[in-house]
């Protein structure tokens, strides 16, 4: 019963770090990519897609990353790619604008 509860409290301590560094990265990146300040939960959501997709490229290359220091990095790196695709895409309008 012990391990059951200590491996849930192990997931959900991985939850909240992603959360934060989420969170972090994606409020970084909507600031240097000008955006038009996509709240908390937006930040959070970019910066979570932005270390997924950080993850992805990274793995085409065959590097993995460990530490928080390097999860952060890819996901911020991730969440600047995400935002500038999103700009393009949308014609600089949405998601990263501030017109």
């Amino acid at each position: 019963m012990a391990l059951v509860i200590a491996g849930i409290l192990g997931t959900l301590w991985a939850w909240i770090v992603w959360i934060v560094i989420g969170g972090i990265a994606g409020a970084i990146a909507d600031r240097l990519m000008q955006g038009n300040q996509l709240g908390i939960v937006g930040n959070i959501i970019v910066g979570i897609l932005g270390g997924l997709l950080g993850g992805v490229i990274l793995g085409l290359f065959g590097i993995s990353v460990s530490g928080i220091f390097l999860t952060f990095v890819t996901a911020l790196v991730g969440a600047i790619i995400l935002l500038w695709i999103a700009r393009a895409v949308t014609g600089g309008r949405g998601v990263s604008s501030r017109y």
